[in-house]
């Protein structure tokens, strides 16, 4: 009766370790970090985050709000976030350590998991406030994007190559996008300068409330920023009312970025469910409509993470 006694209890034991295996399998978590609601970066978020929760088993998924591409990189190195959005230059800086951008060392857990969209450097004036091209900025009020943002490294990047520097300007905010948008259209501000996917919603927003002008970043000076992930592109007319021709500027492309902390399996999933579902992701955003699985290891800033790797190699992607 006592050894009966003791193989039950043992045989409960094993059943409590099981169950509790099986609920550590259920409570698989994927927090995808994004930027401020009225960027580009938020629902193409909430459109992954909605992908894995309905495709990955055992997983529950969220999309945060953040500061974008510098701390969404902080935050994976944390282990804060499963996957983050980010620009090719904050992902760059944040691997190597780069202390100006703001990462005063080397953030080696960071693992690619696909290319995406390119963002483009949008700066906007008020019509009325003179400015029409860069050399006009100087001694105006403009935001630059939250401080140390992706958006706020491309925009000394951009003033930097153009013989710019924010001394030059009358004021500088570091604001998220919806927010400069709000002093623009109450005269707050002359200018804005915005680092995202083409139409994003806070400049049709202010198109649509003042009469704005689209200033120019000539090839010239995206060539003099010297940087490979910053490449002379337009913004094509009509793009945002008011706006009747193309535009030159710089274009910069935005990955998904993973960490090595995330195991092979899960990190493979993503990447499959990402491309098997793309046609939620085109639904989500316009911008999303330049995303492709032959792209998705292009130009990758940090190494592929071994389980997307498995599914770009089953796909025929990489070799």
């Amino acid at each position: 009766m006592h050894l009966i006694k003791k193989m039950g209890v043992v045989l409960s034991l094993g059943a409590a370790l099981a169950t509790s295996a099986a609920l550590a399998q259920q409570q698989q978590f994927v927090n995808v970090l994004t930027g401020g609601q009225s960027g580009v970066y938020y629902p193409l978020g909430v459109a992954l985050s909605q992908i894995y929760a309905k495709n990955i088993p055992n997983v529950r998924s969220t999309a945060q709000v953040t500061r974008a591409s510098a701390e969404n990189m902080n935050l994976l190195q944390a282990g804060r976030g499963e996957l983050a959005l980010a620009l090719a230059d904050s992902v760059s800086d944040a691997y190597k350590g780069n202390a100006e951008a703001g990462f005063s060392k080397p953030l080696t857990k960071l693992r690619g998991l696909s290319a995406t969209y390119n963002n483009y450097i949008q700066i906007v004036a008020n019509a009325d406030s003179g400015i029409k091209t860069l050399a006009d900025l100087k001694g105006k009020r403009i935001s630059v994007g939250a401080a140390k943002s992706g958006t706020e490294l491309n925009a000394r990047a951009i003033f930097k190559a153009a013989g710019l520097s924010y001394s030059d300007m009358a004021k500088i905010e570091y604001l998220p996008f919806g927010e400069s948008v709000e002093l623009m259209k109450n005269r707050q501000l002359d200018a804005t300068l915005q680092s995202a996917g083409l139409g994003v919603a806070s400049i049709r927003d202010l198109a649509t409330s003042v009469k704005i002008v689209v200033v120019a970043v000539p090839a010239d000076v995206v060539t003099s920023v010297g940087d490979a992930a910053y490449q002379p592109s337009v913004i094509p007319a009509n793009t945002y009312a008011g706006q009747t021709v193309d535009i030159p500027t710089a274009a910069i492309p935005n990955f998904l970025v993973t960490h090595s902390g995330v195991s092979d399996e899960l990190a493979y999933q993503m990447a499959k469910s990402l491309y098997d579902n793309i046609d939620t992701m085109y639904a989500a955003h316009n911008a999303a409509k330049t995303i492709q699985r032959e792209n998705a290891v292009r130009g990758m800033p940090v190494p592929v993470h071994p389980g997307a790797a498995r599914y770009y190699k089953e796909v025929g992607v990489m070799k």
